[in-house]
């Protein structure tokens, strides 16, 4: 029974080390997404430059499985090409054995009056957890949130590398007998670290373990090396099979190219040793030589860094390896094509980092704005110059539309678990209701068109005068449409106060509208079911015009404190307020649009 508690004491060390581990990793990417895709725009089609960054990253993360599931996202939403992503691959394999570095301060050895008495880990571990709980929960802001979780989880990290040392030497025999049979069958010790690291997809943490067996019990470098090699194996295969789930050709490629590599670079490790150890180069005195935790770590990092230096000359030949491996698929048709390229932005690959991921769902939802304004201004032709095939096309785009605003919908939602900081939460918040004003200003052109559509088979029409009224109507909902556009995409506050404004003339517009269209029908200028046909018309271009609202307010929401949640409180102060842009865009709007119609109306009693 005894055992079973020992066993639940390093299954417990090895928890902590790896939620210590998520959670340092977690805080580095949310405080480096922006950073990290401005730094992706530099990235070229050489593989030194990737294989740098991709070291880079992943020494910052802390996980080449994180780093390589990201570049996959990023390959998939079109900010990497295949052949750029394979330089970042071989990279993310060097970075990971930093994480080995720092555990090695497990070794140190100083007394208390020595500064690096400050390093050891059963001094540093409490301390890191004390500055982390202080920046959450005595310090307000986003930064000091991230701060404190990088510095809890480092500190968990090193606890439980601490609990995992003392359940290894309490259960020292054992253990040695276990690593004296790697010694004699290279093949078992490969073979565990391939299975060990696919249990628990990490890399770092199997190597942890190894390290805290190193200092406890005591490792040779015999009986660690084929471990390792399998380590190496192992993390590769289990990135594979995540990486791949949901992927494109392209993304299966840059997975793909992680195995390749690594089975590369095991096969050399494996055949120079081989002659090393036969040539006597490799002498007893090293092959039976003792590792502490440094020693496993340097072990680690030397099987990751020189065959990645020899082999980066050889990332194209990697490369076209995938390529014929997985192939494209066969070409699709126009409208699959279409759809495929409008979502291909949002790679669940990258939720992890929310920064990037709100990044690619903002390209998607500007989309959905360029498919309603199309839809929009298909409606309004199809008011004066009807066509079938029209109708059809603003159909598929509206289905377009709604799969696009689900699609974002879900992944928006799907980021919520990865955000920590209330800038993103005001960003998925913001998105939210972007994605839904889209949604209905295309809802809002299918029904005109659909009314139209019902017109045509009843064989009604509208008025000329009818006709021209709604031109101006249409014409301003096009005008504060595009305004809204340029606030969304520029984030621009100060345009975001003119649209208000104009929304409020569209709906004086509305009014003026419907009167005189009930006049036109009393006079019996137009017929019952056109004149309804005509009001919907006019209520849904009035609609469209509230949701352009909704989206500058969600804008203003987002940039401006004191505005989310008072939305409603806002817009009656600004209703109320003498602000100058306010008034001057109203009068100018109203100005403008009803001295066309004064225009049209001078016009018809001349020809009367």
């Amino acid at each position: 029974m005894d055992i079973f508690y020992k066993v639940i004491a390093l299954l417990g060390g090895l928890s902590m080390f790896l939620y210590g581990m998520r959670m340092m990793g977690d805080g580095l990417k949310s405080s480096s997404g922006v950073a990290m895709k401005a730094a992706l725009a530099k990235v070229t089609n050489s593989p030194a430059i990737g294989f740098l960054f991709g070291m880079l990253v992943t020494c910052m993360i802390q996980s080449s499985t994180a780093t390589i599931v990201l570049t996959v996202g990023l390959v998939g939403a079109g900010f990497l090409s295949f052949r750029q992503s394979v330089g970042i691959v071989l990279g993310a394999n060097v970075g990971t054995a930093i994480t080995a570095q720092i555990i090695r301060l497990m070794d140190l050895n100083a007394g208390a009056t020595s500064f690096l008495y400050f390093f050891k880990a059963d001094n540093l571990a409490p301390m890191a957890l004390l500055i982390g709980m202080i920046c959450i929960m005595f310090i307000k802001g986003d930064k000091a949130n991230t701060v404190g979780g990088i510095a809890t989880g480092f500190g968990i990290l090193f606890m439980g590398l601490i609990y995992m040392g003392s359940a290894v030497s309490d259960m020292g025999d054992g253990l040695s007998n276990l690593l004296t049979a790697f010694e004699d069958n290279y093949l078992l010790g490969f073979l565990a670290g391939v299975m060990v690291t696919g249990i628990i997809q990490s890399s770092s943490a199997v190597v942890g373990i190894l390290q805290s067996l190193a200092s406890t019990v005591g490792l040779n470098f015999c009986g660690v090396f084929a471990v390792i090699i399998g380590v190496n194996i192992g993390d590769c295969l289990t990135t594979f099979l995540v990486s791949r789930i949901g992927a494109r050709p392209e993304q299966i490629r840059t997975a793909l190219v992680h195995v390749i590599y690594n089975v590369f670079a095991a096969s050399m490790i494996i055949v120079v040793l081989t002659l090393l150890r036969l040539t006597g180069i490799l002498n007893d005195s090293v092959w039976y030589m003792q590792l502490n935790s440094g020693g496993v770590a340097n072990v680690h990092g030397i099987f990751r860094l020189v065959p990645a230096v020899i082999l980066l000359p050889f990332a194209g030949f990697f490369a076209s390896m995938a390529e014929k491996i997985v192939p494209d698929k066969p070409a699709e048709t126009t409208e699959d094509a279409e759809s495929e390229e409008s979502l291909k932005e949002l790679d669940m690959h990258l939720i992890t980092n929310p920064a990037l991921a709100l990044d690619q769902s903002l390209e998607l939802i500007m989309r959905m704005c360029e498919v309603a304004m199309h839809n929009y201004d298909s409606c309004i032709q199809q008011i004066f110059d009807y066509e079938d095939e029209r109708f059809v096309r603003m159909e598929k785009r509206e289905d377009l539309l709604d799969r696009m605003a689900d699609a974002v919908n879900r992944y928006v939602v799907d980021v919520s678990p990865h955000i920590t900081t209330e800038k993103e939460t005001l960003r998925q918040g913001f998105q939210i209701k972007a994605l839904t004003c889209y949604e209905r200003i295309g809802d809002h052109a299918i029904n005109i068109a659909d009314d139209l559509n019902n017109l045509k088979k009843q064989k009604g029409s509208f008025s000329e005068k009818a006709m021209q009224d709604v031109d101006v109507l249409a014409t301003a909902v096009r005008d504060i449409l595009e305004l809204s556009q340029q606030v969304v995409s520029g984030k621009d506050t100060a345009l975001a106060l003119k649209v208000e404004p104009m929304e409020e003339v569209v709906d004086a517009l509305t009014e003026t509208m419907q009167a005189r269209h009930i006049q036109r029908m009393t006079r019996g200028e137009c017929d019952v079911y056109s004149g309804i046909k005509y009001d919907n018309i006019l209520t849904n271009l009035e609609r469209i015009s509230d949701q352009c609202s909704d989206l500058a307010l969600a804008v203003m929401a987002v940039n401006r404190s004191g505005v989310f949640g008072q939305e409603h409180r806002y817009i009656h102060d600004v209703h109320q307020s003498a602000s100058k842009v306010y008034q001057t865009t109203y009068r100018k709007e109203y100005d403008r649009f009803f001295g066309i119609l004064e225009k049209n109306d001078r016009e018809w009693k001349e020809k009367d």
